[in-house]
This record gives C-alpha cells, sequence and structure tokens, in this order.
C-alpha cells in the first residue's frame, strides 16, 4: 500500500477547557483531492490553522511521506511543502494584482536593487493564465477587481511556484464561494492538473454536488470528532449530508407554510412581487443582480422606514461590524426605538431586543456581548438576517444569502424565510446556486444586461434556468 502524502492522527485541541478537536484522524494520499466537510464549528477551521502551523495542537501525530514532522509556525509549514488558499481575501488592496501574487515570493530585482517591473507583471500574468483568466490585467489595483477576481488572484499566487519548497499539498477553504460557474470550471482543470502532477489537494467547501463531482474521497468532521472517511463514489449526496448533520435530511428545502396573497409588496423595474411571494434573480454573472437589490433598496435610512431591508452578499465587508459584539450588529440601525425619548439609549433593553431576534433566527452564540467576529459563517449570517428582521420589514432584499454557510445552516436560514413569507413579507432573492432558486422560488425573474429577460415558474430544471441565463430557450440542447 502507497504510503500517504500526509497523516494526521489523534489530533486534538481545545479552548479554555472547550474541546475544538478531539482525536481526529486524517491520511491524503499522493494525487488525490481530499474534501473535508462538516457544519460550521465541526473544528474544520481549527484542523487547517494547525496544519498551516498557527496553532499549536494539544496532541497529534503528523507524518509526511511516512516520516514523523512538527509544523512548528508558518515557515515550517511552507517548507513542507503545503501551501493555504483561506477563505478570508487577505489581500493588499492599494497593490497590483501582480504585486499580491508574487508578494511571498519577493519582487525580482535589476542588479539587486531596483524592482524589475516587466518580469513581475509577466510572471503574474503567467500565474493568471495557469488558471486559465484572461481578463484581469496585472497591472490593475486589487481594490478594483470583484470578489470573485480577488479570489482568482489569491488562487493564482498559492499555484505560483516558488524556489527551495515545492508544493505538495494545497489547502483550499471555500475556494469557489465567491467564484462563478466558469471560474469553478477553471479552478476543477487546475485541480486536476495538480492531481495528474502528484500533488494533493486538501478541499474544504459547504458545496456538497461540487465535492461530489471534484473530490476523490471525504473525510467528514462533526463535534470536532471525525466520524467517516471514505471514497465519495461509495457514497451518496444524502449520506454526506446525514453524516455531517447526525440526522437524516429528506427535503433540503422546507416545505411551504401558505400560499403568496394577491396583495403587491413591491411593483418596479421590471419585478411585481405579491406578499408572501419569494421571487428569484437568476443570471450570469455580471447580469445585474446585485445593482438590482440595491437600486430597490436605496438609502439605509428611508429603507428601513418603508419596511425594506436588506442582506448583502458578502456580509464580512457590508452585513457586520466584526470587532463589535452581537448585540451591537443586530440593534445598530432600530436604536431609535429601543432608546427612551429617542435620545438615551437603554443597553439592558438593548441586550434583550438582540438576544429575542437571535432566538428568533437559531443564533448559536454564547451570549449577545460575544463578538461578531468569533462566529461561525453560518452564526454571522444569522445576526444579519437577525438585524434585518428586526425591523419588521414588509420586502425582504437577499444576496447570495447562504453563501459559504453549512448545510444545517443553510436548512434554518431556508426555515426563516419559509416563515417570515407565511405572516406576509415578500422576499427578492438573488443567488447564483440554481437549485437554490428553484427550491425556494415561486417565480424566478431572470437578468440578462442588467434588466429583466424574462419571468419564469419556479418548477422547472437546472438545466432550463441556465438554457435561460444563457439567453437560450430552456429546452435547448447543451452546447
Amino acid at each position: 500500500m502507497a504510503v500517504p502524502l500526509l497523516e494526521l492522527e489523534n489530533v486534538s485541541k481545545s479552548y479554555a477547557g472547550t474541546p475544538a478537536l478531539r482525536q481526529v484522524n486524517l491520511s491524503i494520499g499522493a494525487g488525490e483531492v481530499h474534501a473535508l466537510m462538516g457544519e460550521n464549528g465541526a473544528g474544520k477551521s481549527t484542523l487547517i490553522k494547525i496544519l498551516a502551523g498557527v496553532v499549536a495542537p494539544d496532541s497529534a501525530t503528523i507524518r509526511v511521506d511516512g516520516k514523523a514532522v512538527q509544523i512548528e509556525d508558518a515557515a515550517s509549514a511552507h517548507r513542507l511543502g503545503l501551501r493555504f488558499i483561506h477563505q478570508e481575501l487577505n489581500v493588499v488592496p492599494a497593490l497590483s494584482v501582480a504585486e499580491n501574487i508574487v508578494m511571498a515570493q519577493g519582487y525580482p530585482r535589476r542588479g539587486g536593487i531596483l524592482v524589475d517591473w516587466q518580469t513581475l507583471n509577466r510572471i503574474a500574468k503567467e500565474a493568471l493564465e495557469r488558471l486559465g483568466v484572461s481578463h484581469i490585467d496585472p497591472r490593475t489595483r486589487m481594490a478594483r477587481l470583484s470578489t470573485g477576481d480577488r479570489m482568482l488572484v489569491k488562487i493564482s499566487a498559492a499555484l505560483l511556484s516558488s524556489d527551495g519548497a515545492p508544493a505538495r499539498l494545497y489547502v483550499m477553504d471555500e475556494p469557489t464561494a465567491a467564484l462563478t460557474r466558469e471560474e469553478t470550471g477553471k479552478l476543477f482543470a487546475v485541480l486536476n492538473q495538480i492531481r495528474a502532477s502528484g500533488s494533493s489537494v486538501l478541499y474544504v467547501s459547504h458545496r456538497i454536488d461540487e465535492v461530489m463531482t471534484m473530490c476523490d474521497r471525504a473525510t467528514v468532521l462533526r463535534d470536532g470528532q471525525s466520524v467517516d472517511s471514505g471514497l465519495l463514489s461509495q457514497i451518496t449526496h444524502d449520506d454526506l449530508v446525514a453524516l455531517m448533520t447526525g440526522r437524516t435530511v429528506s427535503e433540503a428545502y422546507p416545505p411551504r407554510l401558505a400560499e403568496p396573497s394577491g396583495k403587491i409588496a413591491y411593483d418596479g423595474h421590471g419585478l411585481t412581487v405579491r406578499r408572501g411571494e419569494i421571487v428569484g434573480l437568476a443570471g450570469l454573472s455580471g447580469s445585474g443582480q446585485t445593482e438590482l437589490l440595491r437600486t430597490i433598496f436605496g438609502s439605509p435610512a428611508r429603507a428601513w422606514r418603508t419596511g425594506a431591508a436588506y442582506v448583502p452578499k458578502e456580509r464580512r465587508g457590508e452585513g457586520l461590524a466584526l470587532g463589535r459584539p452581537i448585540f451591537e450588529n443586530i440593534t445598530l440601525p432600530h436604536l431609535g426605538t429601543l432608546s427612551l425619548g429617542g435620545a438615551m439609549l437603554m443597553p439592558r433593553r438593548e441586550r434583550l431586543f438582540a438576544a429575542d431576534r437571535g432566538e428568533d433566527v437559531r443564533l448559536r452564540a454564547a451570549s449577545v456581548k460575544q463578538s461578531a467576529r468569533q462566529l461561525s459563517g453560518g452564526n454571522q449570517q444569522k445576526v444579519v438576517f437577525a438585524k434585518a428582521l428586526s425591523g419588521d420589514p414588509s420586502l425582504l432584499l437577499l444576496d447570495e444569502p447562504t453563501r459559504g454557510v453549512d448545510v444545517g445552516a443553510k436548512f434554518d436560514i431556508y426555515s426563516i424565510i419559509r416563515e417570515m413569507t407565511t405572516k406576509g413579507m415578500a422576499v427578492i432573492l438573488a443567488s447564483s446556486d440554481l437549485p437554490e432558486l428553484i427550491g425556494l422560488c415561486d417565480r424566478i425573474a431572470v437578468m440578462r444586461s442588467g434588466r429583466v429577460d424574462t419571468i419564469v415558474d419556479a418548477r422547472l430544471t437546472e438545466d432550463a434556468l441556465l438554457n435561460l441565463c444563457y439567453g437560450r430557450g430552456p429546452n435547448a440542447e447543451a452546447a
């Protein structure tokens, strides 16, 4: 039997007496794309931090190519051939794409003094081309790029070979969360190249269909323990969900609890939405879904007064003050109603209000005084939902509401949306997840070139919806 490229045995880690990992085992073969699965809070991030040398385990046996090693810091992880692409976009916005790509290597120089900008830009261009990216100019400042393009730059930088320590294992944490289908396809082509070269990938993703398509094997974590590991070809999608959640999920989407009323809640921009109805926004990247939601929302102060609420696509950058407590994040737009005479804020009332709204969205946190930064992605998103719903809006605007959220938290969010529509709230939901649009919406508006092109009943196949997004008939044959 071949010696695994990487083996982890009996990895344990506790924080303040609370176990994050308990005797976790993981084995990755050479030339393998291995999925690491689990709900938010299952221990995936802690395990990655141990591999990266950022966190020291309480106990662990780590072997590379069968030899015991110690990963004491980031430099030792790098020497062992481990490369990391984290979900957080830690880039330098003021620098160019090329500078961000070569930063870890150091800038090429002429005569050892002056930066060789021509060579630097050429290296970056070649790194992007390896990922099949030709639309990003290496000279462009990172601040001007979209979230998806920034992720492509990060991936390109990680794939760039560096002197001294060849890459053996790429650890990718939610690499496609901000990518379009086309960009994801390009990434998958690169993963196949990595697999063919004999290097490996540890692939962390909440997108089960993506994992089933791309990965060879999976290790599932639940409550800090490894509950199963095996070939993905021998299990089903539902098996994987059950392993992650510890329960059988018979339906991916909660059932409809009531039919929409005939009363119009919103009419404009080619859309008419009734109370209790969920209308989806579909379209290729750049078709204008986010821009339409922002246009409908308009000025935040006016929107709150007129009964509209917005859950933005980028919760970390637009929806949360990460360094502030949960209760402040929830109550921020509603301080006027929580203060005495509109002038004096009452802290106890504010915390009680936030705690009640947290219960409404099934928030899992130590207390509402906890920092938003300390929460899992799913619970951070629930805080954004709690803030949006605290004003009892009549129109809820959702932009990628389950991006980077695990399967358990997804079902909670879907249930919250269903409950709100039962109370008469109208919802406009933009998503790149076509099954999500089909499974949750009543009707779907397909956008092209910044306008609503057509509106269809949501009872259609994923292929039919994708054809409409490309401007073809729903029954067109794939090219």
